[in-house]
């Protein structure tokens, strides 16, 4: 009776682990002080649901011990207590977002510096945040004067890296966008076909929503502005990743005066242009993200410019009064088509020559 019993448990088990779920599968949670959203279209068990779950859960968990300026024990707070000077060896995954961020910093001259980080906690937006106040002119001096994406060296072919200053890394610039990717590269890996991850607005998709009906994956690119969530445009996605910065979230006030999360690494102060959110399409999450925000940090004009130059397709919300204009860098153009961005009502960037700008020429008040 005993053995009998056991066996129609086993059973019982073995059914449940095999039953087919209805698509789309949706796995939802929290990662990074935001949220993860994995959709999948392609016929699964709740077996192998589970195991799903579990296998992208561990790439995110990998990530953040590798590149979190949250926990004590990670790699990344390592590395930023490590002697000067000395070669430190990392780890493939660190070493790869290390060389993406030094090559978007070269490209965009600066504007994008994981070196930022002491800046970042000296505005109140990062670990070390502390009573949202604006710095003292000195003391912003004096942390300017450290920053510099050349105070990092990273040898990939030895997988090692060092500082020659003493700089904070912060990779939270980019470090989402290369989790994005590593869930993708994950469901990959697995046959996964048809899928949507959602990493705290860092998306990236393949195959498509409705295998039947071949409909597109269609995500929406958010109104930069406080309040309720409502999509500006509502974009096709296949086979791309798309990052989004903006500088409408996370901010503080002072007398009026509103001050951006988003730092210029040239000035050491909040952005204080009219562009308010920029969209970066690219086949890597972690390129994109990146890009975002050194686009953000340029403004308008010069972001287009370097869109062009790196031929990226990028998608730019800029303020005009109360209302919002949408400008398309010539690639995206180009990979969307000339239909989609009419329909939207998209402005297309007409090519001009870049005219260097000096950050000291930006206004230091905030909007």
């Amino acid at each position: 009776m005993g053995l009998l019993m056991g066996l129609v448990i086993s059973v019982a088990g073995c059914s449940e682990s095999d039953r087919p779920l209805e698509p789309p599968v949706r796995f939802e949670g929290n990662i990074f002080g935001t949220f993860y959203q994995v959709t999948i279209m392609d016929p699964l068990t709740q077996g192998e649901s589970l195991e799903l779950e579990a296998g992208f859960k561990a790439e995110l968990e990998s990530v953040d011990q590798a590149m979190s300026t949250y926990r004590d024990d990670s790699e990344l707070i390592a590395f930023n207590g490590a002697p000067l000077e000395e070669w430190q060896p990392l780890s493939n995954e660190l070493i790869e977002v290390l060389a993406i961020s030094q090559s978007v910093a070269e490209a965009s001259h600066g504007a994008f510096d994981i070196t930022v980080g002491d800046l970042v906690n000296l505005w109140s937006f990062g670990p070390g945040a502390r009573p949202e106040e604006v710095p003292a002119d000195d003391i912003l001096a004096e942390r300017l004067a450290q920053v510099g994406f050349d105070a990092v060296e990273v040898d990939t072919q030895n997988m090692q890296a060092r500082r020659t200053r003493d700089v904070f890394v912060d990779l939270s610039g980019v470090a989402k966008g290369h989790a994005t990717d590593r869930v993708a590269a994950y469901l990959n890996q697995q046959g996964i076909e048809h899928y949507l991850v959602n990493l705290g607005g860092d998306l990236i998709a393949r195959g498509v929503r409705d295998e039947d009906e071949q409909t597109p994956w269609r995500i929406g690119i958010e109104v930069p502005e406080d309040g309720q969530q409502r999509a500006q445009h509502i974009i096709p996605l296949e086979s791309m990743s798309v990052a989004t910065s903006g500088d409408y979230r996370n901010y503080f006030e002072v007398d009026g005066q509103r001050f951006s999360h988003t730092i210029d690494p040239r000035t050491g102060r909040p952005v204080t242009h009219q562009l308010a959110s920029v969209s970066v399409f690219h086949p890597s999450n972690a390129w994109a993200d990146a890009w975002a925000t050194a686009l953000l940090v340029v403004g308008e004009q010069e972001a287009m410019q370097l869109a062009v130059q790196n031929n990226l397709k990028v998608l730019l919300l800029v303020r005009d009064g109360e209302q919002w204009r949408s400008i398309a860098s010539p690639e995206f153009g180009n990979y969307f088509g000339e239909t989609l961005v009419d329909e939207l009502g998209i402005e297309q960037f007409s090519v001009a020559p870049l005219t260097a700008t000096s950050p000291d020429d930006q206004p230091v008040t905030g909007e």
